[in-house]
């Protein structure tokens, strides 16, 4: 069997004041792999919104406050260098390409494990919360659980398929819309939103309605949206009718057959839902942050009189993960990002929290 010289100790970036926006590069230990892991040198690393929800501990859903010096990150890539025991029956081997997505594990024996919904596990460990993610050079990852990377596609295109592209394409699916219908993607210029919108316009078949702030219309056309709407050219006092009335005309006067909100903006859920027509769907997909609050629009009335459904989704689970994969293997979606150092990210964050940021960050991990 190969072997693979592994330093002792490796670099990392850690929340070093939860809370805030802010990271430090550190070194650490490099760990060693327990029964049924795998040992990965990453070398590239996506950002993510949730990222930043967790650093900053503007996640009111969450259980537990983030603690000085986690890891965060949870969309790496690298190659295994190290199996533990009992992987012997995994098929996989020292140098094989691998990736560690949001749920860096799950048990594969509770009931939303058996019904194809891993992503729910009650026994999962999110990577980057309590669990060190992938904001380092070298990461464990359960054999049966990391996802292989096909040969031929890029490891930093590849790095924001494992959250922002499988999430994306489990919510589409999730929207039961088809071929030729309409779908409006609110968020479409963000690391979530611009891949939905190559995902429903060249993969699936959809009539897509890109939603976002006109800094972002040349991305949001670029990745093949039938009609771009600056939201900001639409007043907020007026209830959304105008909004209501531009996408009613460009969709044969009845609305979107469904439409995926990516943003973290509980303004977008409330803008969403009137933007359907009967028996439409929203999917709920971005987390906003603070304090919970409803959609502001779910009007009873409004379910029984159009027959609405709304659904929510979460990142996928580890067949949809492979499928991404592939559709970025294949050419279908490919993620608008730019390379940065691991000691880039606080920056990379404040993009993030100013609404600046295009398309989607991917770190080097290579030092």
């Amino acid at each position: 069997m190969a072997t693979v010289d592994i330093p002792t100790k490796q670099k990392a970036v850690i929340f070093d004041q939860p809370g805030t926006i802010s990271t430090k590069v550190v070194e650490i230990d490099v760990p060693e792999p327990g029964v049924g892991q795998v040992l990965v040198n990453l070398t590239h690393s996506g950002v993510c919104h949730s990222d930043y929800g967790i650093m900053t501990n503007t996640w009111k859903t969450l259980p537990y406050p983030t603690q000085p010096g986690q890891v965060g990150g949870h969309e790496g890539v690298g190659k295994i260098v190290k199996l533990g025991a009992g992987t012997e029956s995994s098929g996989l081997k020292i140098g094989d390409r691998v990736g560690i997505k949001w749920v860096s594990s799950a048990c594969g024996n509770c009931q939303p494990c058996g019904a194809g919904s891993d992503g729910l596990c009650f026994n999962q460990k999110v990577s980057g919360y309590y669990t060190p993610g992938t904001f380092q050079q070298y990461a464990l990852g359960p054999a049966n659980y990391v996802t292989p990377i096909p040969d031929g596609l890029d490891s930093a295109e590849a790095a924001p398929m494992l959250c922002a592209g499988v999430t994306v394409y489990s919510a589409l699916k999730r929207s039961n819309a088809r071929p030729g219908q309409w779908v409006i993607i609110s968020g479409a210029g963000g690391g979530l939103g611009h891949i939905a919108v190559q995902l429903a316009s060249k993969g699936m078949g959809l009539r897509v309605i890109g939603i976002d702030h006109g800094s972002k219309e040349e991305l949001v056309n670029e990745s093949g949206a039938e009609h771009f709407v600056d939201i900001t050219q639409f007043p907020k006092d007026d209830n959304g009718a105008a909004l209501q009335k531009h996408i009613k005309s460009l969709t044969e006067g009845l609305g979107a057959h469904a439409a995926i909100v990516c943003t973290a903006a509980n303004a977008a859920y409330a803008q969403a839902l009137p933007l359907l027509r009967f028996n439409g769907t929203l999917v709920c997909v971005g987390m906003p942050e603070h304090e919970p609050q409803p959609i502001a629009t779910a009007f009873p009335t409004s379910f029984v009189n159009k027959q609405y459904t709304v659904t929510g989704s979460a990142v996928g689970n580890r067949q949809e993960a492979i499928e991404t994969l592939r559709f970025a293997s294949r050419g279908i979606i490919k993620a608008h990002h730019r390379v940065e150092k691991m000691d880039a990210l606080t920056s990379v964050f404040q993009e993030m929290a100013e609404g600046k940021l295009q398309g989607r960050v991917v770190l080097d991990l290579s030092g």
